[in-house]
């Protein structure tokens, strides 16, 4: 089953249930929220969120030189980004906050349709029922995860209490909390399975914790590795 989304590029990676603020100030986008304010009481105000993989997420300036066409292209893979609240501003532009959905595949972009980009896209399985699997590698992600996030903050503890015991959200947190690249981010968003995503998701916070311990290992304090030396009195 196939649908039809608004389409907003971004330099992110939306997850199913993570909440995404967006600052709209492209006359494009400011259409496409126009549009969806105003869509009909009861229906679905939503536009697919699609991590890009090269280009600009912003227009270039009138008379600004760009190296190549400029041309943004995108990742296959994306979420919707249900609209929940809408500030207008007095410049026109718009202050959002949204949620993620569901994931979708791109079957085909269209860039004539609207002033901004829309999709047919295909929407993504999401699991249903209980897993076994899925539920033991919950309990592994999430001491490997306290333990990754006491590395990176030790005064984490209290955030690490309020983790969820469902596997499929808890697999979505960790991928948009841990500091991934937007590419291991994009990997994981595409998984399909929940217990595959959680398998990965060992590996990159292993990997991560890893690359921290190290860091933690050098001698002088980072902060004093990104002090500038002193000039010449």
């Amino acid at each position: 089953m196939t649908a039809r989304l608004p389409v907003f590029p971004l330099a992110t990676v939306l997850f199913p249930g993570l909440v995404l603020p967006l600052h709209i100030f492209e006359e494009r986008y400011r259409a496409l929220i126009r549009h969806l304010m105003q869509l009909p009481e009861g229906a679905p105000r939503e536009f697919g969120v699609v991590a890009i993989r090269s280009g600009w997420e912003v227009a270039p300036a009138p008379g600004r030189v760009v190296a190549g066409n400029g041309e943004v292209t995108l990742h296959d893979v994306g979420c919707t980004a249900e609209l929940r609240q809408v500030t207008e501003l007095a410049d026109g532009g718009f202050d959002i906050v949204t949620v993620g959905r569901r994931r979708f595949r791109v079957v085909q972009l269209d860039r004539q349709a609207a002033p901004y980009l829309t999709a047919e896209v295909s929407w993504l399985p999401e699991p249903t029922g209980p897993d076994e699997a899925a539920n033991l590698l919950a309990a592994r992600v999430i001491a490997v995860f306290r333990q990754y996030l006491g590395l990176m903050r030790p005064e984490a503890g209290q955030l690490t209490e309020q983790l969820p015991e469902d596997p499929t959200v808890l697999s979505h947190l960790v991928a948009a909390t841990a500091a991934l690249s937007v590419a291991d981010r994009q990997r994981l968003l595409a998984i399909d399975d929940t217990a595959a995503r959680l398998r990965a998701e060992l590996t990159l916070l292993n990997r991560e914790a890893a690359l921290l311990r190290q860091v933690r290992a050098v001698p002088v304090p980072l902060a004093e590795l990104a002090t500038p030396p002193p000039g010449p009195n």
